[in-house]
Formats: structure tokens, sequence, C-alpha cells
């Protein structure tokens, strides 16, 4: 099933968004490390570029990436006119909020504080980590932290210590996800609100595109000895080794897909990236086969 989501407070924050991107001097995008391509959303690119602002762009998350991969990343992002490119973990936030600052001032050298501080907009999809990396530069707990997405629901005007003006917007999202594999992967990363996909299906998926990309992580995990099996096959074996089986001997296939999820969403089955620059790493789409649960 295609997933989309765009809840109505995304519409409103695009508008807000456009508003106060005149007003703002460069944009802080900040991506995920596992999926940077998927999570630039093209509105934001859109504005950006018809008003000319610089960015920087924050690949978050880089202690759950393939560390190769990323490297491959910040060489291909490195490209682009106007841009800066730094990698962010969860452990790093506070030690390398001065390396963020200090490259949103080599972005726009004309701002050279007192009068005329640097005006930054920051923004990025639901869930890529954009709140708790405001908490680190503002050096106290400003944004709401959570591991749902679509927390923050309305902009806000932040004063840093340095004299940095930032604004922190809403998880955006764009209206039409128009590649199905691309809806798959947003979901499994924990982008998508929960209520927009069917948690079986994307584990379904994960356990298909990881045996094919990343295949000793779920066989060891899962105690999966055929990886060459259908992702119908590939589940049922995970569930009943994670013990997610109902009475009767029929497996428990929601606990078993938000188990898998969370394990691929906290790092359990290792440093792992959803796509390559250039290679989107996607997986021939087939519906489960819910007659094999």
């Amino acid at each position: 099933m295609p997933i989309q989501w765009f809840p109505g407070h995304m519409n409103k924050a695009k508008k807000q968004i456009a508003e106060t991107m005149a007003k703002v001097d460069m944009v802080i995008e900040v991506l995920d490390s596992r999926l940077p391509r998927i999570t630039t959303n093209p509105l934001i690119h859109d504005l950006r570029t018809a008003r000319q602002r610089p960015s920087l762009k924050i690949l978050n998350k880089a202690d759950l990436a393939d560390p190769n991969v990323t490297a491959a990343w910040v060489r291909h992002l490195k490209n682009e006119e106007h841009a800066a490119v730094l990698t962010l973990d969860e452990a790093g936030k506070a030690r390398d909020a001065q390396k963020v600052l200090a490259l949103c001032r080599e972005l726009v050298p004309h701002r050279i504080g007192g009068e005329k501080p640097v005006r930054a907009m920051i923004l990025g999809v639901p869930n890529v980590g954009k709140s708790t990396l405001i908490n680190a530069l503002s050096r106290r707990k400003i944004a709401k932290v959570a591991d749902t997405p679509g927390v923050t629901q309305s902009q806000q005007r932040i004063e840093l210590v340095d004299g940095t003006i930032l604004v922190d917007t809403p998880g955006m999202m764009w209206p039409k996800i128009t590649s199905d594999n691309d809806g798959y992967k947003l979901a499994l990363s924990g982008t998508i609100g929960r209520n927009a996909f069917n948690a079986e299906e994307v584990a379904w998926y994960a356990l298909g595109w990881l045996a094919q990309h990343y295949p000793t992580v779920i066989a060891t995990r899962y105690k999966l000895p055929d990886l060459t099996a259908h992702p119908d096959e590939l589940f049922e074996t995970a569930a009943r080794t994670l013990g997610c089986v109902q009475s009767g001997g029929r497996i428990d296939g929601q606990k078993a897909a938000e188990r898998i999820l969370t394990d691929f969403r906290g790092g359990v089955l290792g440093r792992v990236s959803l796509e390559q620059p250039g290679n989107p790493l996607d997986l021939p789409l087939d519906p489960p086969d819910e007659d094999a649960q």
C-alpha cells in the first residue's frame, strides 16, 4: 500500500516557512544520515533556492548509518553550490554545537554579529533529530523531544548565546511521496506518523531489503537460515525467533513488526544506510501474503 502523510498543520507551516525565508540569511537543513536524499524535502529546496539562501546540511544520526556510505554522501553534498556539510550523532550534539555555529558564520560572512547577527532557519522532516540539536545549540531544553514525528507544530524564535537568531520550524513533509520505496524507508526510519502505514508491511519490506543489502545483520539477530527466502518466510522466522507467537502457533505479526522496527531505529541491527549517492538501493515491491501468517 502506498504511504502518504501530510498532516494539516504542515500546510500552514509551509506558508509560514515561505514568509520567514525572506527574513533569514541561511538555512540549516537536518537530514537523516541513513537516507539523505529521501529526507531532503523538495519544498524546502525550492524555497531556499528561490531566495538564494546558503545551506548547512547536517547529516544527523550518523552513528546509526554505514560510515563508508556517509563519507560518500559528504563528498557528494559538498559539490552543491553555497552549501556546507556536517555529520552529527546523538552522543556528540553538545560537543559539536560550536562547529554548527562556526559553519553558519562562514556561510554568511557579511553577518558579523552585534547589530547584524546570523539569522538562521532550521528545517527538516519530522523526527530527524532537529529538536535535540536545537537544545544543544541553545544549551537548554527549549524544544520538545520525542521518538514520534510531528511534535513541533509551530515556529519559535530563539536567540543563542553567541547572538545567532535561530528560527525553529515544524518538521515538514511534502504533499505526495512519489516512490513507494521511499515511503517504506521513511516509515522504517521513523519519519512518517504511525497512523499512516501498516507496521507489518514496513517490517516485511525491511527484512527483504536488509537480506539483499546487509544480510549478516539480520541473519544473526533473527536466526534466518536462508536469506534468499521470500520476505513472508523471513518475517515468520523472525517473529518466531523474537517469541511473537500466539496461542495455536500463529505468529503475532503486529508485535513482531513493532519489535523489528524498534531494532532498526535503535541501531540494534548495526550501522545501516538505506541509500547511496546515485543509487537508491530499492527493493522490488510485492505485498506480503497475509494468508502465510
